[in-house]
């Protein structure tokens, strides 16, 4: 299990508004107030009572933006030799001991961004480097190989025991991605394999695959995870294999009953026999086709765009010939696309909270068909 360092979902409330680092931000927590320690404490508490027998712990503290803003940190940096860098090491010592003392045989992770930066001396001196193991993440198809050995020695320098990666099998390509290019997961595994192999034998712990819901607590859903289950199978079997080949591809496809496994472009239709694979058939039927085909028909077709613009829908005057054109198109393609969409809505509340539902359904599919639903309103109405 991983905390995730954005206390957003924690902080946006009420309640623990005052707990925030800068009152106006609901991202980080202010880190010298006990009640903010009992917080941490609490939700480490409520995580470990579902997982007994854990031998990791993640205790986040990625992306800390605004650390150091706050009125209390602000007096605190003014004494001599404080930095951020310390008072992002001294939160991090806070939050593995409290793991430490509660949990003696779980070791505390967490994400290296905060410390690629910091020199290898505060680093050893903090005290950091015997609490926790760093999990260094990088989700790009074309990361920087050598830097990251590079970084694992520095780690390994500084007297961390172990160090992890953090790979993506789906999210991290675009903030409203609703489907998965296999082919940008799949290189980035492969480069981490690289890095791997170049590192030193005894170092690595493990590495994580990550799968995005959405790129924060307030973003939009990316990718859902039926939709990514090829890519999840796909970066499994080349971690497995130490690399990718055909022979491996023929063994994903087997696995999911898929025939063509496209790891370049997004799959057409594709249709596998995994659960899930129904959501992901149609959710590309929408991504594809839904938006592209009601623009087609409101946007270039002539008859619309010449006899039934939005001046004569406010009129509700039609050409009654010019009507013949067109409305058995609209409502066609309105009947197909609602009935689309039910199967869809069906196949998702299997698997998901209503709620998700609701958000995928209002992003990604109630923009397009609403405007075509108008649209055959108004000509019944003309």
């Amino acid at each position: 299990p991983e905390l995730p360092f954005l206390l957003q979902f924690v902080l946006k409330h009420k309640e623990f508004a005052h707990l925030r680092e800068v009152k106006m931000f609901p991202n980080a927590l202010n880190p010298h107030k006990e009640e903010s320690r009992a917080l941490v404490k609490a939700m480490i508490d409520q995580v470990m009572a579902l997982h007994e027998d854990l031998k990791w712990f993640h205790i986040g503290c990625d992306e800390v933006y605004y650390l150091g803003e706050g009125e209390e940190s602000k007096q605190w940096l003014q004494q001599q030799d404080n930095t951020p860098e310390k008072l992002c090491l001294s939160h991090i010592k806070a939050v593995a001991s409290c793991v430490a003392s509660s949990y003696p045989t779980v070791t505390p992770i967490v994400w290296d961004d905060m410390l690629r930066g910091i020199s290898e001396e505060t680093l050893a001196e903090s005290g950091v480097p015997q609490l926790v193991q760093p999990m260094i993440w990088d989700y790009a198809a074309d990361l920087d190989v050598e830097g990251k050995v590079h970084l694992v020695e520095k780690y390994r320098r500084c007297g961390f025991s172990k160090v992890w990666f953090a790979s993506a099998f789906k999210g991290a390509t675009g903030v409203n991605q609703s489907l998965t290019l296999i082919g940008h997961h799949l290189k980035n595994h492969l480069q981490w394999l690289k890095v791997a192999s170049n590192s030193p034998a005894d170092v690595l712990e493990g590495i994580v695959l990550t799968g995005w819901q959405r790129y924060d607590h307030f973003s939009v859903l990316c990718e859902l995870l039926p939709v990514a289950i090829p890519s999840l199978a796909v970066c499994l079997q080349a971690l497995k294999n130490g690399g990718y080949s055909e022979k491996i591809k023929e063994n994903v496809e087997k696995l999911l009953g898929m025939s063509n496994l496209e790891t370049e472009t997004f799959m057409s239709t594709s249709l596998g026999t995994f659960p899930g694979s129904n959501i992901l058939t149609l959710v590309t039927q929408v991504s594809f086709y839904l938006k592209s085909s009601v623009d087609e028909l409101l946007e270039r077709n002539r008859y619309v765009t010449g006899w039934f613009s939005p001046y004569h829908r406010k009129r509700r005057i039609i050409h009654p010939i010019i009507m013949h054109h067109f409305q058995p198109d609209a409502v066609s393609l309105l009947s197909k696309w609602n009935a689309v969409v039910q199967d869809l809505q069906a196949a998702m509340e299997q698997v998901f909270h209503k709620c998700t539902v609701e958000e995928w359904m209002e992003e990604n599919v109630h923009p397009s068909l609403q405007k075509l639903q108008e649209v055959v309103d108004d000509l019944d109405k003309a």
